[in-house]
């Protein structure tokens, strides 16, 4: 039989196929799989990953993925490196919406797939789990001190990431492809089930577990995994409990991959600029969505941004939200702010992104055209030009702001600057002896670790007292040349709302 190719807008399911050494269950498990019914309107495409195998089943999967192209693929790794190391691959080589891990032995059945990927697809969920130890009509019985170790490591692997799963040891897991395409694999063998656990975890994905069929093999039958590989599961629960490594560097510059790992400082900005935003709401520069997860969806998200990999990586996240679309937008642009002019935005959120332009001011007109008389720009820049150093070339930085410069640039650009603040006082002396004294080119993760776990008493003190900053943020209203500033006190949120400054509320 051949399947039906999958949907040309990218509406699939990418089927991983991890394989060593299962010559007497491939070529079963793929024809499985491609019978295997799936949620309406989703296609699929089945990747084969032989790792290293020496019993023939690379000629199987060779063989498969001739007979069923394009819908197989198979992708040959010459020396024999591990699940994990045969996931990553098959990862890389996905190109569907969603992603789903099937082992090749058939321990777990195919039929379960629309019960598996409903979640997903309804949007509920960024990660589901097929539990072995939720009740369903039929399970094979097998060894008690198997089950014993796999319930002990859920036990702990819970403990240390306040999730509440009863089998992270399952082999059946399907993900939202832009949260397990950005997210690092270094586990080779079976440590990758704790490991994506923990990560997903740290990065706050929302989990569902749903009952699955199980059919599990005896050691007789060729089960892989032994003793050794729970001991290794021990340790890899306890090791990335402690350490922070969620985010794929080659989907970001390392500085903001680095920060892309500090959820309390994200958190922090978003609760931050939570009480200014209105309705229709464009994020500028949202890159793979660390903060547009963050942001409200009221009549309507849009997120952007001029990196094409990121595009299609916000584009698969949000597939279906009816209140959030994803558009291209180059600040250099005056086409594309023109052809996002017809969305008549109250808010334009553009956060650590205007230091990155040429002409900054010509940036801040194209912002001002987007916006509806009476909207509002909620813009982060980095301040003090004296703090200019590594870390900045690194990023791109074109300059650091003053405050004086910041508020004219807005004013010459057609806005009235309603509140202009210092943010985030505690990393000043980071940054300046790491990127101007030590010259290092990006935070080292402990740093961020730490600062990250500080922010909570960073949040409170800045909020009690007036400190300078490291940022500039930066409230404004769009005006037009008559008008007068219209919305301080209006049922859409007080322009000082954000916290009380030297400048809030002086035009």
């Amino acid at each position: 039989m051949t399947a039906p190719a999958a949907p040309p807008d990218g509406g699939r399911v990418s089927i991983v196929i991890p394989s060593y050494n299962e010559r007497a269950w491939l070529e079963r498990c793929v024809e499985r799989v491609l019978a295997a019914p799936l949620p309406a309107g989703l296609g699929r495409e089945v990747i084969v990953v032989d790792d290293g195998s020496t019993d023939g089943s690379a000629a199987i999967a060779r063989r498969l993925a001739e007979r069923h192209a394009p819908v197989v693929r198979a992708v040959f790794q010459e020396t024999n490196f591990g699940k994990g190391a045969a996931v990553a691959r098959g990862v890389r080589e996905a190109t569907g919406q969603f992603v789903l891990l099937q082992d090749a032995d058939l321990e777990y059945d195919p039929a379960d797939y629309p019960v598996l990927l409903e979640p997903l697809v309804s949007g509920l969920a960024d990660v589901v789990y097929g539990s072995r130890f939720v009740p369903r009509q039929m399970r094979r019985v097998l060894n008690y001190h198997h089950e014993l170790g796999n319930r002990f490591l859920t036990f702990l692997s819970n403990l240390c990431t306040g999730l509440n799963l009863t089998d992270m040891e399952t082999g059946y897991k399907a993900f939202r492809a832009d949260v397990i395409k950005t997210i690092p694999i270094r586990s080779r063998r079976f440590g990758i089930e704790p490991e994506l656990t923990a990560k997903i975890a740290k990065r706050r994905c929302v989990v569902y577990e749903v009952p699955i069929s199980y059919h599990g093999r005896s050691y007789a039958e060729g089960k892989k995994i032994g003793w050794r590989d729970g001991v290794a599961a021990i340790g890899t629960i306890l090791w990335y409990w402690l350490v922070d490594d969620c985010f794929e560097e080659r989907y970001g510059h390392e500085i903001l991959a680095d920060m892309a790992r500090a959820r309390r400082f994200l958190d922090w900005i978003a609760r931050t600029i939570l009480p200014v935003l209105g309705r229709r709401v464009l994020e500028v520069g949202s890159g793979i969505g660390n903060l547009s997860h963050r942001l409200p969806r009221r009549d309507l998200l849009v997120l952007s941004d001029v990196d094409d990999e990121y595009l299609r990586l916000l584009a698969d996240a949000w597939r279906g939200h009816a209140q959030v679309c994803v558009e291209r937008f180059d600040l250099d642009s005056d086409a594309d702010a023109e052809a996002l002019a017809r969305y008549a935005f109250d808010t334009v959120v553009c956060l650590n992104v205007i230091e990155h332009i040429d002409d900054d001011a010509a940036a801040l007109r194209r912002l001002r055209r987007l916006l509806v008389p009476g909207g509002r720009l909620v813009l982060l820049a980095p301040q003090y030009p004296a703090l200019y150093g590594e870390y900045d070339r690194s990023l791109g930085h074109r300059r650091r702001y003053t405050r004086g410069r910041l508020r004219a640039l807005a004013e010459e650009a057609g806005f009235v600057v309603h509140s202009l603040q210092s943010f985030n006082f505690f990393a000043i002396v980071g940054w300046w002896v790491n990127s101007r004294l030590l010259r290092r080119r990006r935070i080292g993760r402990l740093q961020m670790k730490l600062f990250d776990l500080a922010v909570p008493a960073f949040q409170r003190l800045e909020r009690w007292l007036r400190l300078p900053g490291i940022s500039l943020l930066l409230v404004a209203e769009a005006v037009e040349a008559s008008a007068a500033p219209s919305l301080v006190g209006s049922s859409r949120g007080s322009w000082a709302g954000i916290c009380p400054s030297e400048d809030a509320g002086v035009p």
